[in-house]
């Protein structure tokens, strides 16, 4: 073979390997489109991302919201919302506004992913009509499912970040004072400023010192009581006020906005007292019951709060989570919707 064709074979095989690697890539590039945008992996995906921009938008009041929650009959937190803000401001500078944020989105992914993905199954187990919509009753049923989905697969983690949000620079502010026994009678000390614990050691702590892993699901029932029925509503609402307007309209910015910020208010307010007990259970046992609950079961909190606080403490923080929750749902569904637009016309 002389050195011209020995040169032209070359030339083809290497052309041949050329064209069949690029043949195969383009091969994996369709797949993995086509995986990016199956049902189970777009709702994942845009649940996800979803959950996460829209709760960093509206940390500082999930802070805010919180604290008010856990405070009991303490005054540490009186002021308002905005006053509120400005003192965790004074107090812990900008990063204390987004404290447990980090781990709220690390638990807010997988919420909110399991959430959407699941709701979208059971559209499928359930049965839609000609439009694609499920009826209302078969709407809650998918909502309270795919809500009670998502609690079990993340509960640890907003139980931390409960932990996270009221721990602040003063260590402690709520409560700063605990009774201790002494020689027969009763003194009072002040505990003193600690540095607050991360993310990690909260975890190792709750295990090691407050019950194993059962500690890590402490309050789950009020929780569920409370999440089941509110994601029920929030997608049922949302769902329904998107139907109200004609087809082409649905994925407009401004009706996704307001129909989530509605089905989001609307939704919290009916089960807000749960996400009270939920916050409670959460933080009952955190510095040797420092923070001055004591609760046998979800009756006995229900009832001992109405007791103690009257009927307003059920509804402590409302205004607080209205500031958090009707952003936080517009921008979330907001973002679903695009983010499934998108990928879905990749």
């Amino acid at each position: 073979m002389s050195e011209d064709q020995s040169a032209t074979t070359t030339a083809e095989m290497a052309s041949t390997t050329h064209t069949t690697s690029k043949n195969t890539l383009k091969s994996y590039g369709r797949a993995f489109i086509h995986f990016i945008q199956s049902e189970p992996t777009v709702s994942l995906l845009a649940g996800g991302i979803a959950g996460a921009l829209s709760r960093t938008a509206v940390s500082p009041m999930e802070r805010v919201k919180v604290l008010y929650q856990v405070q009991g009959s303490s005054s540490s937190y009186n002021k308002g919302t905005m006053a509120t803000v400005h003192q965790i401001f004074k107090e812990e500078g900008y990063k204390g506004l987004f404290r447990g944020n980090g781990i709220n989105c690390i638990r807010i992914v997988p919420y909110t992913a399991v959430q959407y993905s699941v709701y979208q199954e059971m559209k499928k187990w359930l049965g839609t009509n000609e439009e694609g919509n499920l009826s209302v009753g078969n709407k809650l049923i998918a909502g309270s499912v795919c809500g009670l989905a998502s609690v079990l697969v993340t509960y640890p983690m907003d139980l931390v970040k409960t932990r996270l949000s009221i721990q602040t620079a003063k260590s402690l502010a709520l409560n700063k004072k605990s009774s201790t026994s002494s020689a027969g009678s009763a003194t009072t000390r002040t505990t003193e400023p600690k540095k607050p614990m991360g993310m990690f050691k909260n975890v190792a702590h709750i295990y090691k010192y407050e019950g194993g892993f059962r500690a890590l699901y402490r309050g789950l029932a009020p929780t569920s009581l409370g999440v089941a029925p509110y994601v029920a509503l929030n997608f049922a609402i949302y769902e329904k006020l998107t139907e109200l307007f004609p087809k082409e309209w649905r994925s407009n910015p401004m009706v996704t906005l307001s129909a989530g910020a509605l089905s989001g208010g609307i939704g919290q307010t009916l089960i807000y007292p749960m996400d009270i007990l939920r916050r409670r259970f959460q933080v009952a046992t955190l510095s040797d019951g420092a923070m001055g609950f004591k609760y046998n079961s979800t009756w006995h909190a229900l009832v001992t709060i109405v007791k103690v606080e009257g009927y307003k403490g059920l509804y402590k923080g409302w205004t607080a989570n209205m500031w958090k929750i009707m952003p936080s749902m517009a921008v979330q569904w907001a973002s679903y919707d695009f983010i499934k637009n998108t990928l879905q016309s990749l």
